[in-house]
């Protein structure tokens, strides 16, 4: 793999500011951003009071811990425009999520918003090896998911020639990779491992194309898949991360140099990690739920927002911006089988280690009886054929489970290809069990 590294002066001064500005610049602008929000949020306005705090009681960032936390349901409760600190007219792009699990969440953009969010994000395609004029394939959703249109507007701001592919139709996008020759990729992890298969099954090597880098984010993975996909394609994997709610991709980024964790953009987003269950914030190492404030945000402030991923804050290094571990997991997406917490990215991990088996996997939860079951849903790779083959490595995960996550499943390896592929985010769990 090339040697991505910054050259001297491709940094902007923030990036290596020390703890000390950066924390005071942190302070000003979280000021502004509680009194923004209490001032023209109806919502901020009545949880404050009932909170018993006002903006003006935020003196030190610790100050932050007596405001209260701003979760999904609030978003959906004040659907579609009741969030926003501007006049509608004010606004120059709305997004939405999909709403398949419910109502809608609605965020907008002023005009200001969006060249912070250029700005982010395009600071986070530097990080990962991209400089002005190369060319970047995205293949991540154009439309209502931020994903697409916020890579792109990053894009622009850096530079770069986009080919805004989009996700799906994924014999075209190897022939755009093998006719285009782009540097970067943008996509989701499980939808670049259907993008490998392609390159197999047209018989095209993955590690003679022209792909340098690829950024993935929009789902958990593990560093066992980044390997993966790093020796498939002859290229540097590096993780970005984002969510509609506090701004979009390019809230945090991992440096190509170091892959040690994501450097979160804390000029603009400010982390806290909290117990789970009981709310309180944890100290800068220890594992909890990721909440963000927005510091400078015009149309959609966000305050204290519960993000429900879980990972832990550490110091910064190849930035002086703090780094966030990868995410392990979302605590909504946390299964609990027969007392034991269990997160998809656990299973990701044993089964890239067992031969045979490809990197494309489901788990199904039923309740054929009293008690919960897991089903692990894996195929065969090309070539391993025998029953004896896929039997043994059935046994050699199952027995990884039990061992490493300390549950009991069942595994079901099926031939290749017949595990649903994602062109998006995957869908990791089935749950079949009955509906309360």
């Amino acid at each position: 793999m090339k040697d991505l590294s910054p050259r001297p002066g491709d940094l902007e001064p923030i990036e290596t500011a020390s703890r000390d500005e950066v924390a005071a610049l942190q302070l000003d602008r979280m000021k502004w951003s509680l009194k923004h929000a209490y001032d023209n949020v109806p919502f901020y306005k009545a949880s404050f009071d009932a909170a018993g705090v006002h903006p003006d009681d935020l003196t030190t960032l610790a100050d932050l811990a007596k405001f209260p936390f701003t979760v999904k349901q609030d978003l959906r409760d004040n659907y579609p425009f009741n969030m926003f600190a501007v006049p509608r007219e004010k606004l120059r792009r709305v997004h939405a999520s999909s709403g398949t699990t419910g109502q809608p969440t609605v965020v907008g953009y002023t005009q200001g918003d969006l060249d912070v969010w250029g700005q982010v994000v395009a600071r986070s395609l530097r990080a990962a090896g991209l400089r002005t004029g190369d060319m970047l394939h995205n293949a991540y959703g154009y439309g209502l998911f931020t994903g697409g249109l916020g890579i792109h507007l990053g894009a622009d701001a850096l530079g770069l020639s986009t080919v805004p592919v989009s996700g799906g139709m994924t014999e075209r996008q190897v022939r755009l990779i093998r006719d285009f020759l782009p540097k970067g990729i943008t996509v989701t992890p499980s939808y670049a491992l259907s993008i490998l298969d392609e390159f197999k099954s047209e018989g095209m090597d993955p590690r003679a194309c022209s792909l340098q880098v690829g950024i993935f984010g929009a789902e958990p993975w593990t560093n066992a898949m980044r390997q993966e996909i790093e020796a498939a394609f002859d290229m540097h994997a590096v993780d970005i991360y984002g969510l509609s709610e506090v701004m979009g991709p390019g809230v945090s980024m991992e440096c190509v140099e170091t892959k040690d964790g994501l450097h979160i953009w804390e000029d603009h987003f400010y982390p806290e990690i909290i117990n789970p269950d009981t709310g309180e914030p944890v100290a800068d190492g220890e594992q909890g739920e990721l909440v963000f404030t927005s510091l400078t945000k015009e149309a959609f402030p966000i305050i204290r927002y519960r993000t429900r991923d879980l990972t832990r804050l550490l110091p910064g290094t190849a930035r002086s911006m703090r780094r966030m571990e990868k995410v392990t997991g979302r605590s909504d997406d946390m299964i609990i089988l027969r007392g034991v917490n269990v997160f998809p990215t656990q299973i990701e991990e044993q089964l890239m280690t067992v031969h045979g088996l490809a990197p494309h996997f489901q788990v199904v939860l039923s309740r054929p009886d009293r008690l919960d079951e897991l089903l692990v849903q894996v195929e065969a790779i090309e070539g391993f054929t025998s029953n004896e083959e896929r039997v043994h490595a059935a046994a050699d995960l199952r027995n990884k489970i039990k061992r490493n996550v300390g549950v009991t499943v069942k595994v079901d390896v099926a031939d290749p290809g017949k595990v649903e592929r994602s062109q998006g985010k995957a869908v990791r769990i089935i749950d079949n069990r009955p509906k309360a």
